[in-house]
């Protein structure tokens, strides 16, 4: 880099330097607790790089990088894309601006920043993949979060000396990262991470005789015990003959199970052979990164919705953009939200702006069904809606800070009197920032949602059902004379927290599968649509919200990708690998299928198996579901592929060998109870 490159970007970071500080005041006034962040200015190249790299500078030695760069910059040359930001889930976190956005773009992305700060230090999910050590207390006493830089770096630093290593062919380093990268996603993403530290599994036979204690006293090598058990020695272990099978439960953690059992084959020697230190130490590093990135892509929509939420709040609601940026940042805000396809963006905005409307709307009803002469049954015909509207406007005071500053009362819980002294006495501008001077409670009154023109009808919107519902859980007997003596109780802050509560415990699945609903679909107007063998083209099928529900979280289960379980790791008692394809009515990709299973196989040493079901669709049907103008009805039948080192094999099997792999109602729900507990 040069002087003047250096110079550059230094005058940047000065003028970004108080933007960065009072968004940070700002972020912790609306009641978000960020991890601490780090902005670093790079150039478009640099910016480019940070993006393959996954928000990181360093890692591990492959081609995927370079591969994911080169499509950064095509997308920017060619499709008009711009990065303006990224942001990883460190403590403290570490942000990169492009050093050529216009300061309205880097205050959006400051805002933006500072809100997927407080998701990463607040969401479970995160917390439960951090680097796997506990890292000491910070300065003021609080639990530091991830340190993913430092562990990465390690592990760049490590792949890259085997690489290096004589005694290691570099060729087959990579090749050995190609083939665990292809299953990065096969991990058991509900539970923590735990590294693998045995590569021992304990058989039991119908007798309840511990084989693995009985081995521990002869004290044989590993490669012997591997080479022990051999179809002939396991067949004598079973008296009916069906041999040792294991896991006992379906492990969802696939590269867990081979790095636990997986052998690597020797082409020379024609069998597989006990995996090489270095293998075994590469094949956990890169199953800990895979525990690590997984919060992220099992949470894309909550988050992104989140930052774009607060960011819209604080640019536009508290004016962070200034009078002659705001037009710019609009524009490039629509360009966001308007972006075509599955807008991870815009579908968690709106989903988060459901949340808050309805449980603004709840503690509005609440308070009017305690009203006498109000009930549950006479809502709609006693309520005037638009009294309740002037009651909830909030006072001209707190919409004008700046142009009542005198009127203002240190007292009242929402004025902060620190902030409202040092604005008399002329410490800052009140114009440019008027949230100094108000206490978290007033600024949840100032941008109450159900005030917002869009949402204006949202409260006379209620349905008698949901009275009904609201009523029956009412638990205080407080009664009102009156609508404006009911509403001067009501807790602005109330749809906030709501949503904090809901940023620590969800996912994208249970966050779709809680709040969308029928109602949402419709306001927003989403439907479904089906490729249909009637028409030969794509056709809106549905607007139910359950049905939208289902395609959706068919798009975030499992990081959008099929879940396929080990099932087996003796599978016809020959040492075989048995996975299954938790099929939810989507089938798998027969060639891609068939690419994964000559992976695993690297990484089993022996044959692999895989167990699905297909549609298939008979001919004469389809002719006549085009004449009629209707779908066929496909005929499921389930296959195993299987590969032995050589070819791959697809053959049909008994439909009571894939039965318990089929869909139902609930296999797409994909939402254990558990998740929740």
């Amino acid at each position: 880099m040069s002087t003047d490159d250096r110079f550059a970007k230094q005058r940047i970071a000065d003028d970004l330097e108080e933007p960065v500080q009072e968004a940070g005041k700002l972020a912790r006034r609306l009641g978000l607790t960020p991890y601490p962040v780090n902005y670093w200015v790079v150039d478009y190249d640099e910016m480019n790089e940070l993006i393959a790299y996954g928000g990181f500078q360093q890692r591990y030695p492959h081609w995927r990088w370079g591969m994911q760069y080169d499509r950064q910059q095509k997308q920017g040359q060619f499709l008009g894309g711009k990065a303006f930001e990224i942001v990883n889930n460190d403590d403290p976190s570490h942000a990169f601006l492009q050093e050529s956005n216009t300061l309205a773009d880097q205050k959006a992305v400051i805002t933006h920043v500072e809100a997927h700060a407080d998701f990463f230090a607040n969401n479970k999910w995160f917390k439960m993949f951090s680097d796997g050590a506990p890292r000491s207390a910070d300065g003021e006493g609080r639990d530091r979060g991830p340190d993913a830089a430092g562990m990465l770096a390690r592990h760049a630093d490590a792949i890259r000396e085997y690489m290096q290593d004589p005694e290691i062919e570099r060729g087959a380093v990579e090749r050995f990262v190609d083939h665990v990268l292809c299953l990065e996603d096969n991990i058991d993403q509900h539970q923590p991470y735990s590294p693998v530290e045995t590569a021992e599994e304990h058989f039991e036979d119908i007798e309840g005789v511990d084989v693995t204690e009985q081995l521990d006293e002869l004290d044989l090598s590993e490669e012997v015990r591997r080479q022990v058990f051999d179809d002939e020695w396991l067949d004598a272990q079973d008296d009916d003959g069906e041999g040792v099978s294991f896991p006992a439960e379906p492990d969802k953690d696939v590269l867990g199970f081979l790095r636990k059992h997986g052998m690597a084959y020797d082409e020379d020697a024609g069998k597989a052979v006990e995996m090489t230190d270095w293998q075994k130490d590469v094949l956990e590093m890169l199953r800990r990164e895979a525990y690590y990135f997984a919060p992220q892509k099992m949470t894309k929509v909550m988050n992104e919705g989140w930052a774009a939420y607060w960011e819209s709040l604080m640019m536009t609601g508290e004016r962070f953009a200034g009078d002659d940026e705001f037009v710019l940042y609009a524009d490039h805000m629509a360009q966001v939200l308007g972006s075509p396809g599955l807008n991870p963006y815009k579908l968690g905005m709106e989903i988060w702006e459901y949340v808050e409307n309805t449980e603004n709307r709840r503690e509005v009803v609440e308070r009017l069904l305690r009203v006498d002469g109000v009930t549950w049954r006479t809502f709609g015909d006693v309520v005037d809606f638009t009294e309740v509207q002037e009651h909830l406007e909030p006072p001209a005071w707190l919409r004008d800070v700046a142009g009542h500053l005198d009127e203002l009362d240190p007292e009242d819980p929402r004025v902060d009197a620190e902030g409202l002294e040092a604005a008399r006495d002329g410490e800052f501008d009140v114009d440019r920032y008027p949230w100094k001077v108000l206490t978290y409670e007033g600024l949840a009154q100032r941008h109450y949602s159900l005030l917002k023109p869009q949402y204006r009808g949202f409260v006379s919107r209620v349905g008698q059902e949901g009275l009904e519902r609201v009523s029956r859980y009412m638990f205080d007997d407080a009664r009102y004379d009156s609508i404006e003596e009911a509403l001067a109780d009501v807790e602005y802050t109330r749809g906030w927290e709501r949503m904090r509560e809901i940023r620590e415990s969800h996912n994208d699945v249970t966050f779709l599968d809680e709040f969308l609903t029928q109602e949402f679909v419709d306001d927003n107007d989403y439907f479904t649509y089906e490729y249909t063998h009637a028409s030969g083209d794509y056709r809106v099928t549905s607007t139910d919200h359950a049905d939208v529900k289902k395609k959706l979280m068919l798009n975030f289960t499992n990081f959008g990708k099929p879940t396929v379980v080990v099932e087996d790791g003796n599978y016809q008692n020959r040492n075989e690998l048995l996975l299954t394809h938790q099929y939810n009515g989507v089938m798998l990709d027969r060639s891609q299928a068939t690419a994964v299973l000559k992976r695993v196989f690297e990484l089993w040493g022996r044959p692999v198996n895989l167990l699905t079901i297909t549609k298939e669709f008979d001919d004469h049907d389809i002719e006549v579901a085009k004449r009629r103008d209707r779908e066929p009805e496909p005929e499921e039948v389930g296959k195993r592929l299987r590969y032995d080192g050589d070819e791959v094999t697809i053959e049909d099997v008994p439909w009571s060998d894939v039965e318990h792999l089929a869909a139902t109602d609930i296999d797409y729900n994909t939402k254990p109870d558990e998740w929740l507990a």
